[in-house]
């Protein structure tokens, strides 16, 4: 994914009210910008971190500017969680992800269960559909460990028993974690912060669900996915993060 404007730089002022951002761009101007990220943003909220904004073109915007990414622990962050399912779309139509390669149709925002939607469903005429429900993941505490989620994700838990069902009709089932940062070579699920999350995922690993995890690479231009990560388990979790 290539941003079709340069990005602009400037200083975090403060994130609050969760979607909001005000930002001191190097001119001495401070904006307010979308915040495009729920979660707790747990280490790349705090003031004075380097901060880039793209600038808002779509219609009926209320802000000008887009929080697009930060440098923290000496590299830059994507924070944007829109971007995933940009980032899954490209590398699935560039082959680029090994395992979920060979299927002609990827279909996106598809009906699951009784109240949730899908970010991808798919189809091969040899082989059963697969359900593919993206996460955005950017938080690194410590070591080379990325973790999700940064915050109590209940809805993320619900879709987890929802790919569960669909493995058990019969089809194939994978949540994708997609890492916005390039220092990460583990993921586990954050099991201090979420521990009915971490319980789920492995529960929904157990029912047949596939778990990957792919770092991405990041610069001032864009942002692609770069290479799988290994999912760990609680102990080597724990390893990779001291």
């Amino acid at each position: 994914m290539r941003f079709s404007e340069p990005l602009i730089p400037g200083r975090l002022v403060r994130r609050y009210k969760r979607f909001f951002a005000d930002v001191a761009l190097d001119g001495g101007e401070v904006v307010t910008a979308h915040c495009p990220n729920p979660g707790a943003m747990l280490g790349l909220n705090a003031e004075g971190l380097r901060a880039w904004l793209s600038p808002a073109r779509g219609a009926g915007r209320k802000l000008a500017w887009t929080l697009q990414m930060v440098e923290a622990d000496g590299g830059l962050v994507g924070i944007n969680t829109l971007t995933p399912n940009t980032l899954v779309a490209e590398a699935l139509a560039d082959d680029r992800i090994a395992e979920l390669r060979g299927y002609g149709l990827h279909r996106r925002e598809v009906r699951m269960g009784e109240a949730s939607r899908v970010d991808f469903v798919l189809e091969a005429p040899d082989r059963p559909r697969c359900w593919l429900e993206v996460k955005n993941c950017h938080l690194r505490r410590d070591g080379a460990l990325a973790e999700f989620p940064d915050c109590v994700a209940a809805r993320s838990a619900r879709h987890l028993r929802e790919l569960s069902a669909r493995v058990a009709e019969g089809e194939r089932a994978v949540q994708l974690f997609v890492i916005q940062r390039m220092d990460c070579q583990a993921f586990a699920a954050c099991a201090d912060l979420d521990p009915a999350y971490a319980r789920a995922l492995e529960d929904a690993a157990a029912a047949g669900v596939e778990v990957l995890a792919y770092a991405c690479a990041l610069d001032l231009e864009g942002i692609e996915i770069a290479h799988p990560v290994p999912w760990t388990g609680a102990a080597l979790g724990a390893m990779l993060g001291a």
